[in-house]
């Protein structure tokens, strides 16, 4: 049985990889303090110790505007923490998965982002996670790099949390609608990796350095904040509890942050599909099943 290595266990999409990637393969999840993001080079050890069939990556440091007073936390956890990985990963001749994200692009381009399209992040959390993606490509790894935008699930912190505390809170909700993208779940991501893994079949070395490189991989379809916040308080599945009359839509200026934000970050996922059969549902289908349970 193939063992497969999952860091960020805890976080969104970790929770949600450990469910999907369980039928194919030992899943060894870890987090922190098991391991530290911020120590690259003890990530050495640790595989070695693990001895890992593929290594699976969604741990990132994405706190977008603290990042830009802890650049150096961040560079070690989305650059050289991911360096040190794809190195392994190369040595062992092992595939990598690693997430990465919308926010490389600053969002000028005015239409849907392909792989192609040249990257210009906007701030040091969108610079430092291009700079690991980077260093998986540089590395040699058989590396598979899967940029999504506005993860989200019910389980923790994110937009939908926020969004149904704020409706509880608060009668009146402003929230941005220039900032457009595609709403992604964790779980739907979580299925997308379990597919790509398994169609990667026993031996997936060669499957993995054939196809090798970076894929968009989003909900499908794209919208604004103010329109997922809007979408969400309808789907709230208790909004006996809710204390909201009004939202409304606001402008990115008005709101006072340390990091600037691309305004139209929607990816295009066409790749995804036509080298590996993938698309995932349409965001608003994906937001009802997951606000469902």
């Amino acid at each position: 049985m193939r063992k497969i290595l999952v860091f960020a266990r805890n976080g969104q999409l970790g929770f949600e990889l450990r469910r999907t990637l369980a039928p194919l393969g030992e899943v060894v999840a870890l987090d922190f303090p098991e391991v530290d993001f911020t120590r690259p080079d003890g990530l050495r050890a640790l595989v070695e110790t693990v001895a890992p069939d593929i290594i699976v990556n969604p741990a990132a440091y994405t706190n977008v505007d603290k990042a830009e007073s802890e650049s150096t936390i961040a560079r070690l956890v989305n650059c050289d923490s991911v360096r040190v990985l794809a190195e392994e990963a190369a040595r062992r001749g092992i595939p990598l998965i690693h997430f990465s994200t919308d926010y490389v692009y600053d969002g000028s381009k005015g239409a849907a982002y392909r792989e192609t399209d040249p990257t210009h992040p906007l701030n040091v959390y969108g610079q430092t996670k291009l700079e690991g993606d980077q260093a998986i490509m540089a590395s040699g790894a058989a590396a598979v790099i899967l940029r999504t935008s506005w993860v989200y699930s019910t389980r923790q912190g994110g937009f939908v949390t926020k969004v149904l505390q704020w409706a509880r809170q608060q009668e009146t909700l402003r929230v941005v609608d220039d900032q457009i993208s595609s709403p992604t779940s964790a779980r739907g991501l979580a299925e997308a990796t379990a597919l790509l893994l398994a169609k990667a079949g026993e031996h997936p070395l060669g499957w993995f350095a054939e196809k090798a490189g970076v894929y968009h991989c989003t909900g499908g379809g794209s919208c604004s904040r103010y329109d997922w916040a809007k979408e969400i308080i309808a789907l709230d599945p208790h909004k006996d509890e809710q204390a909201v009359r009004e939202l409304l839509p606001a402008k990115s200026s008005e709101f006072a942050v340390p990091a600037n934000r691309p305004l139209v970050s929607v990816l295009n996922s066409d790749k995804l599909e036509k080298v590996f059969g993938l698309r995932l549902p349409d965001w608003k289908q994906e937001l009802k099943l997951v606000m469902e349970g």
